[in-house]
This record gives C-alpha cells, sequence and structure tokens, in this order.
C-alpha cells in the first residue's frame, strides 16, 4: 500500500531492484558494510532485491552493522513490508523516513516509540517535530482511556479505571517524553516542556470534564464513605502527574473538582434535611387525623413532640457524622486551605445547620402564611406542635446544635457566621406567629358555631326558654378540650387572684339596674338618649379589651385569646339580629351558662363577664319587648342544664 514519503518513480517499467548502491545511499555511505552483507546473502536473494527474506536480512544486517547490537530491538520492529512493492523507487527512501513511519504505527509500545525517537534523534532530526510525532502517538492511547470510562458503574471503580488507565499512561508518557527531550536545560527542554504542559491541560481536560459529569450522578447520600474514598484515590493519583510536570493544572483543577463535589454534597444533605423534615410533618398530620381506634388511645400530643424533635435531632446527627468524613485525617485533600477553613464554617456550619435551621422555620411558617385551602385545611393542633417545637428550639436546640458542629468542625476560617441570638429570634418569632395562628383557627372554631347558633334561630317568635342551648354546652366542652391539649405542651401561666363567688357571678344588673334604668323612663322623650350616653359613659371608663393582642407562651393566654375571639364573635352576631322577650331571655340563660364555666380558663375573670355583659346588653337593646328573666330563674335554668 502506498505511503507517504516514498514517492513512486513513473519511468520505471520493471521493478526496481535495490542494489547496493541505493542502499548505501539510503545509510549515508556504508558502501563496504553493505556489499560484505549482499555477498553473503543468497543469490535468490540477491535477484529478488529486497522481497521476502532476503530483503530483511539485508537491510536488518546492514543496520546492525550501522549502528551497533544494541539497537536490536528497534530494528526487529521496523516495518519494512512497503520495500516489497518494486513499484517505488527505493532511492528516495532514507533511514529517517522508515523511522517516522515506524512512530506513526498505532500499535508500537511506548518503549519501542522512545527507542526508536531516540535513533531520530541521534540522526539530529528537528526535536520539535519529533516531540510533536511523539506527544501524537500518545494522543490515541490517552483518547481510548477516556472513551472506555463512559462503562464504569460505581464511582469507586470509575476512579480506579481512570487513574489506572488514564492517569498511569499519562505518567509514563510524561516520563519518557522528558527523558528523550528534557535531558539536558536549554532552549529545547524548555520548548519540549511547554508543549508537554500544553498537550496535558488540553488532553486532561476531557478527563475532567468526564469526572465531573459522574460525580454529578451520584445524587444519593445514602453512603458518603464510598464518595469521599472515591475524591481521596482521585486526588491522591493526581500528585504523580503534578509533580512530574509542575507547570500542568493536575493539582488545581483535581482539587477544584474535589471541593465541587464537596459542595453539592453539601447540598443535597441539605435538600435530605429539608425532604425528612416535611416526611415527619406529614407522619404528624396523619397520626392527628387518623380515626381513634375503640380501646386505643391516640398518641398524645406531647409524644408526637418528643418522636418530630428527636427525629430531626438524630438526622442531624447523621448528616453530621457523613460530612465529617471529608475533613477526616486519613483523606489526602482534607489539609487544603479549603477543607480546613471555608468547608467548615461556610460550608458546613452556614451552608447547612443553618440553612435549614431556617428551613424549618420557614416550612413551619408556610403554614399560617400560605393563603387558600392549604392554610384553611391545617389542623390547628399541627400548629400548636409546630410553635411548641420552635420555642424549644429557641431555648436549647438551636444552641446545642450549633455547639456540636462546632466542635466536630473546628475550622481556621474567621469569616462572619450567624451568631446563635439571631437563629434564636427567628425561632421564636416563628413561634410566636404559629401561636398566634393557632389561637386565631382555634377560635374561628368556636365561632362559627357560635355564629350559626344566631343567625339560624328566630329571636322574635322563640319559645320561653326552659333550657341552656346545646350549642352553648358543646363551646364548654370544645374549650375544656383546647385546655388538655394545650396544657399537655405548655405551662400553666399567670392568673389573677379570682373572687370568691366566680362562679356565682350574676347579670343582675341587665336584669335590674341596667335595663330597668334604661325602660323605666321610657315613657319620657329623653330616656332614650340618657341612657345610651349613660351606657357610653360607662364603656369609657371600663378597661379596653384587645380581641387579637399577642399570645403569650401559656395555656392561660392561649385560652384567654380563645375565648376573646369566641365571645367578640358572639357579641357581633348579637347585634345584628332583633329579638323578643323569650329571646332575650334565652340570651341571658345562654351567657349565665358560659359565665359559669368560661371564667376558670381565662387570665382575668372580668374579661369574660365584660364580654357577655356586652352580649346581654346588645340583645336588650335590639329587643322589641325588653323584659328580662329573674335572676333565680336563669340560676335554676342553668344549674339544672
Amino acid at each position: 500500500m502506498p505511503l507517504s514519503g516514498f514517492a513512486a518513480s513513473p519511468n520505471m517499467a520493471t521493478p526496481a531492484y535495490v542494489t547496493e548502491d541505493t542502499l548505501a545511499a539510503a545509510l549515508n555511505g556504508s558502501e563496504e558494510k553493505i556489499s560484505t552483507l549482499i555477498a553473503a546473502s543468497s543469490q535468490k536473494s540477491r535477484k529478488r532485491g529486497l522481497q521476502s527474506l532476503g530483503k530483511y536480512n539485508v537491510i536488518s544486517g546492514v543496520l546492525i552493522t550501522h549502528f551497533g547490537t544494541d539497537k536490536v530491538p528497534i530494528l526487529m520492529i521496523i516495518d519494512f513490508y512497503f520495500i516489497v512493492d518494486c513499484t517505488y523507487d527505493i532511492s528516495s527512501v532514507s533511514l529517517s523516513n522508515i523511522m517516522t513511519l515506524s512512530c506513526r504505527d498505532p500499535s508500537s509500545s511506548p518503549q519501542d516509540l522512545s527507542e526508536c525517537i531516540e535513533l531520530l534523534l541521534s540522526l539530529e532530526e528537528p526535536a520539535h517535530l519529533l516531540c510533536d510525532e511523539f506527544l501524537a502517538h500518545g494522543r490515541g492511547r490517552l483518547a481510548a482511556h477516556l472513551s472506555d470510562l463512559e462503562g464504569a458503574s460505581d464511582i469507586l471503580e470509575f476512579v480506579d479505571q481512570g487513574c489506572g488507565g488514564f492517569i498511569s499512561d499519562t505518567c509514563l508518557l510524561a516520563a519518557s517524553y522528558q527523558s528523550l527531550f528534557c535531558k539536558e536545560a536549554g532552549s529545547t527542554a524548555q520548548m519540549a516542556e511547554r508543549k508537554l504542559t500544553t498537550f496535558l491541560d488540553e488532553l486532561s481536560e476531557g478527563y475532567f470534564q468526564i469526572v465531573e459529569k459522574r460525580l454529578r450522578e451520584e445524587k444519593s447520600p445514602g453512603d458518603n464513605s464510598l464518595l469521599v474514598r472515591a475524591l481521596d484515590r482521585f486526588h491522591r493519583r493526581l500528585q504523580a502527574p503534578s509533580k512530574l510536570v509542575p507547570g500542568c493544572s493536575f493539582n488545581r483543577r483535581g482539587t477544584e473538582i474535589v471541593v465541587k463535589a464537596a459542595q453539592e454534597r453539601l447540598a443535597q444533605y441539605l435538600q435530605a434535611l429539608k425532604e425528612f423534615f416535611q416526611g415527619c410533618i406529614t407522619d404528624v398530620r396523619q397520626a392527628l387525623a387518623a380515626p381513634r381506634v375503640p380501646g386505643k388511645e391516640a398518641p398524645a400530643l406531647g409524644e408526637l413532640l418528643a418522636m418530630l424533635s428527636g427525629s430531626v435531632l438524630n438526622q442531624i446527627k447523621s448528616v453530621l457524622a457523613s460530612v465529617h468524613l471529608f475533613t477526616a485525617k486519613d483523606v489526602a485533600f482534607s489539609d487544603k486551605p479549603y477543607f480546613k477553613g471555608e468547608f467548615c464554617s461556610q460550608g458546613v456550619r452556614e451552608g447547612l445547620i443553618v440553612a435549614f435551621i431556617k428551613s424549618v422555620c420557614q416550612t413551619a411558617r408556610h403554614f399560617c402564611d400560605s393563603p387558600g385551602e392549604k392554610s384553611a385545611n391545617t389542623p390547628p393542633l399541627l400548629l400548636l406542635l409546630l410553635s411548641r417545637l420552635c420555642l424549644d428550639y429557641e431555648t436549647s436546640t438551636i444552641s446545642y446544635i450549633l455547639t456540636l458542629t462546632d466542635e466536630q468542625f473546628l475550622g481556621q476560617d474567621h469569616s462572619p457566621v450567624t451568631p446563635v441570638s439571631t437563629l434564636c429570634l427567628i425561632a421564636r418569632s416563628t413561634a410566636q406567629t404559629l401561636l398566634n395562628q393557632y389561637v386565631k383557627s382555634q377560635g374561628l372554631v368556636v365561632s362559627q358555631m357560635l355564629r350559626k347558633s344566631v343567625e339560624t334561630r328566630d329571636w322574635v317568635t322563640t319559645i320561653e326558654p326552659r333550657n341552656v342551648r346545646a350549642v352553648m354546652k358543646r363551646v364548654v366542652e370544645d374549650i375544656t378540650s383546647v385546655d388538655v391539649q394545650v396544657g399537655l405542651l405548655y405551662e400553666e401561666g399567670v392568673r389573677k387572684a379570682h373572687s370568691s363567688d366566680s362562679s356565682k357571678r350574676t347579670f343582675s344588673v341587665y336584669s335590674s339596674s341596667r335595663l330597668q334604668g334604661r325602660y323605666a323612663q321610657s315613657y319620657t322623650p329623653s330616656a332614650p338618649l340618657d341612657t345610651s350616653l349613660l351606657s357610653n359613659i360607662q364603656k369609657l371608663f371600663s378597661e379596653r379589651i384587645d380581641i387579637f393582642s399577642t399570645v403569650q407562651f401559656n395555656k392561660v393566654s392561649i385560652l384567654t385569646g380563645i375565648i376573646k375571639i369566641s365571645l367578640k364573635t358572639f357579641l357581633e352576631c348579637v347585634r345584628l339580629r332583633t329579638f323578643g322577650r323569650f329571646g332575650l331571655q334565652q340570651i341571658q340563660v345562654d351567657c349565665h351558662y358560659l359565665q359559669l364555666y368560661l371564667w376558670r380558663f381565662v387570665s382575668d375573670e372580668n374579661l369574660v363577664h365584660c364580654l357577655l355583659d356586652e352580649v346581654v346588653c346588645s340583645a336588650a337593646h335590639r329587643c322589641l319587648d325588653p323584659a328580662p328573666m329573674e335572676q333565680s330563674v336563669i340560676e335554676v335554668i342553668c344549674e339544672r342544664g
């Protein structure tokens, strides 16, 4: 087959056999040696020139004699098959061409290539061309290793395959190259070193891109030790080519890849913690919504809180243990400045732990801030439980988690970090928001019952009251249930001193002084104005009741907030209705019943009394025939109810 560097002779009608002259010219005038060798060869070999075995004997014998027996290996691998085709002009063949073609043979081993290049250097061939020939031959072998990396299964096998193939051959190539072209300091060595550095940077970039792509596929943070072992092995094996060729970017790019992999793993752990917390909340919601099985008690709120808090804390500890593998002393890259400083402070503490704590607060607050169905469908007990969780984070958990993190990751980075007090403020603010939302939602539940009971009744034509309405009993039952639930998570709180007759408080003011004063003078034109003015003046001197005031973190304050919202709703609904005589009396009975039981749940019993006073007073103002029921009758009905 035709080969470059050999020109065919167009004027040759018959094969031009190699003679002593042509071979001598090819070997720079070794006529005597060639004549001796050809004379010793068989007549048949001389007639056939360089065909068959004769050609090998002649040329190899001449070359051995010319260069010495120490070059026998390279002579044995030089391929002369092209000379058999006698349509080529042998006069155009030179030894350098023969060896150059041998260098380009992809089947040549690195050792054979080095010997061939060394011979060509001894023939004073241009060094920059030989550098290119050497690197071009090595490019094919290294590119083949890159294509083989696509089939690796796990990350450790992938790194072993890359290091054992591409990195090892890169080191062999660099060592052989430097032994050939960089033996002596000088311009040639500098030129060769620049070519080698450029070549390695160009080819290694393809390898690093494959490594980065493979690392991005490691999205499961389950067993972090496998990834750390792979990165450690990868980083260690890159030290050899970095030492051989200090100017190449192996070490820098390898460190960048390890750092990026560590950062991506931290991001994966953060996402895993967020998903774990969401799963815990889902489990709590299911436990709260599960129907009660007869004979089996539902899990108490305290148990659910302990389960939620303990599960999250254990998961954080597990993640910290996995991440700590990046800074283990036996890991090669752990002594890098990044892993001693920034990884610990900005990566683990800020990017993982602090970010997760903020995410917990944000997720919990989302149940209050999101409009629409999600906020409306949030169970009030979940709000109560999350508020206590955030309050516990503020009091102790955040400090414990950050102390644990700082003990394990004592970094040398002095960059500013989020103080514990800032996170505690965020957690407390979230707990306050959740608790306020719980009071509003729970107050809304009771308010809905009271509103419907007022709006769906005909208060003008109703019959004379004989019992407390069922809805009032239900309100007391629900408030009592809320008191029990809140008591499982929050402390009692402080109450004002109760009077000795708190449960005996009556609304005689409605049936005697106020109502009688208002309607006894009804026959005089100025009476309505006077009594209305008196009522308004009395309100000016009474203590203002803030219905939606901030709730304190105790049971009394929480129950007080719920009762205020409920009774305020009751009052506003009464103001929109018109009452008959018996309707007014039914309101009196209901309010007295609520007074008997609700005073014990609030911080100040006067608050309940004032609101119920407003309810009865408003009903009297809206009554067509105001005739209050006697207090003794009211008490008998309530006691019987």
